[in-house]
């Protein structure tokens, strides 16, 4: 089979690992293995991105009666991370392949050097045809540090190792016009070149309540990804060979289309890497200047400040109703862009008693996310 994809990101949500069931389906993770084997044989490279831990912890102790608390979440994935990777050891030995686990939480992705040295990790297994097998490290994250679903992991996963193909596979067919649950004349919708709010409005929920990610999660990661250059589709995890039909650029699923110009890797780590500490709401001339004319952001245009946060710090750039249409590292800490919010750019220094220059938000240091954002 012929690709033209040189290195894969492979997503398996819960409903896909147990078959909607309580327990892992080993039947159709071999069946997931073979197809993602046959790849790798034929020069894929493939990033396996696993959910399952707390599904798997479960099954492992015979499903214990446990209140639902954080600890005990923490307890099943600390048992169930274990039984998983050990499956997932076994059923690519079967094809003569080794695996390498790497957990993660938002805080390896939050510090840049830690961000390299996963990325440094994933390059090296890699490199030696070892299949990395990535999930969020649940046994000791919590609220603040999580990336929450594996969906949004995975795009990072895939900025990470510098994929061009983001297979996100869960428990529905693709994305769909309209909810396929409860309307007979939905269709699949085949291809997206655009992510914009009716798309948004069409993501529904997860129908198996066995894992945290909806179609929601699925279109948050697809616009992370295509941001960076890497194509994504959402498809079942149980239609026939749909690793090898996706990769081999067959019609599986719902297709999202790349950006033809991709972010540099700084743009990429400020994209899918620290979480935002604060939010600053612009006026529409420096909306109009940061989204459509390509400029830095400069005190004059900012309306508030949100949040406490050093300089230095990511921040989500929004138009004067709230939306979100940038993300960028902010030169200023929050004490100080409150003071000099609204202000000429000559007028920092008198202001602060310093200066670290007329940008706020330099170009170099921001993701623009939205255009004619006004």
């Amino acid at each position: 089979m012929q690709s033209g994809y040189r290195r894969v990101v492979v997503k398996l949500g819960t409903s896909v690992l147990t078959s909607g069931s309580k327990c892992l389906d080993k039947a159709h993770m071999v069946e997931l293995a073979r197809q993602m084997a046959a790849m790798m044989k034929a020069g894929v490279e493939v990033v396996l991105v696993t959910s399952g831990a707390i599904a798997a912890g479960r099954e492992h102790l015979n499903y214990p009666s446990l209140p639902d608390t954080m600890a005990n979440k923490q307890l099943l994935a600390a048992v169930g991370q274990s039984q998983l990777i050990l499956a997932w050891s076994q059923l690519f030995s079967i094809y003569g392949l080794h695996v390498g686990q790497l957990l993660l939480t938002r805080a390896d992705l939050h510090d840049r050097e830690r961000y390299l040295n996963a990325r440094d990790t994933l390059n090296a297994l890699l490199a030696q045809g070892i299949v990395p097998i990535i999930n969020e490290n649940d046994a000791v994250a919590t609220a603040e540090i999580k990336v929450g679903d594996n969906d949004n992991l995975s795009a990072r996963a895939a900025l990470l190792c510098d994929a061009d193909l983001l297979l996100l596979l869960t428990d529905q067919k693709g994305l769909f016009d309209a909810d396929p649950r409860n309307n007979p004349e939905a269709r699949l919708i085949p291809e997206v070149q655009h992510i914009d709010d009716s798309l948004r409005l069409l993501a529904g929920g997860s129908v198996s309540g066995l894992g945290t990610g909806g179609m929601a999660t699925k279109l948050q990661a697809a616009d992370i990804a295509r941001r960076a250059g890497v194509e994504v589709v959402i498809a079942s995890g149980h239609h026939k060979d749909v690793i090898s039909g996706a990769i081999g650029g067959e019609a599986v699923g719902t297709r999202f289309l790349a950006l033809e110009s991709p972010l540099e890797s700084r743009k990429q780590w400020i994209l899918a890497g620290p979480k935002a500490h604060g939010r600053i709401l612009l006026d529409d001339g420096a909306v109009s200047a940061v989204c459509d004319k390509g400029r830095s952001l400069l005190s004059k245009g900012i309306i508030a400040v949100e949040g406490k946060f050093e300089r230095g710090a990511t921040l989500e750039l929004c138009n004067s109703s709230g939306r979100v249409i940038a993300r960028g590292m902010c030169r200023y800490g929050a004490e100080a862009l409150a003071a000099i919010a609204g202000k000429h750019s000559d007028e920092i220094e008198a202001i602060l008693g310093y200066d670290y220059g007329d940008a706020v938000v330099h170009r170099n240091d921001m993701v623009v996310l939205e255009t004619g954002a006004i």
